[in-house]
């Protein structure tokens, strides 16, 4: 479990991509201790590591992961976003991030306001009703809160020090991003499914 606040940001040292997988080795963030077989947040994506070094440590991604993130359109100089698991004396600075990838979402607008910046975004209809007026959606494993939406787009706004430590600083107009909604919206959906009453 991870809280959507980043800690690291890196490039890839060895992006080794198959048809339909992906290997990468990145560079271990200076202060972590690092073990084979913890989780990772890498742009959202709760990661698996395969191995660890000293200065480093590998992931790898299967068929699945690939089919429902953008892992497939990035290129090898692309910057991660690194977040390590929480521990039960952690403050969650943002919200509970499973890193269990929903969907992608499309940029369709960036728009500069004083310091801050305010992006659209464009997702599938059936992921609109998890996301709420000033809930709560981690957008490649960043917290943020939600400022509009509507039928199938969603708008957030970026800090000063979200553009600074994160990899969202570098989006643009058509990139894909990796997207979980909020964790608790899924599971009420499911506790009150049985209840639910469908109006004709």
């Amino acid at each position: 479990m991870f809280s959507g606040i980043v800690e690291g940001l890196e490039k890839a040292k060895i992006f080794k991509k198959n048809a339909q997988s992906l290997e990468l080795t990145l560079p271990a963030p200076k202060g972590w201790e690092i073990k084979q077989g913890e989780s990772i947040n890498i742009d959202g994506i709760c990661s698996t590591v395969k191995s660890v070094s000293k200065i480093d440590f590998s992931v790898y991604y299967m068929p699945e992961t690939i089919r429902v993130t953008n892992l497939k359109y990035l290129k090898p100089d692309h910057n991660f976003n690194l977040e390590r698991s929480l521990s039960l004396n952690n403050l969650i600075g943002g919200h509970l991030v499973s890193g269990h990838i929903d969907t992608t979402a499309k940029v369709e607008s960036i728009e500069l306001k004083e310091q801050s910046k305010v992006l659209k975004f464009k997702i599938e209809e059936k992921f609109i009703r998890y996301i709420i007026y000033k809930g709560s959606i981690a957008v490649n494993g960043v917290s943020l809160t939600i400022v509009s939406e509507a039928k199938n787009y969603f708008t957030v706004s970026l800090i000063p020090y979200t553009l600074t430590h994160t990899n969202l600083r570098n989006l643009k107009v058509g990139d894909l991003v990796n997207i979980e909604v909020d964790l608790m919206a899924k599971y009420l959906e499911k506790l009150l499914k049985p209840w639910s009453v469908k109006i004709k």
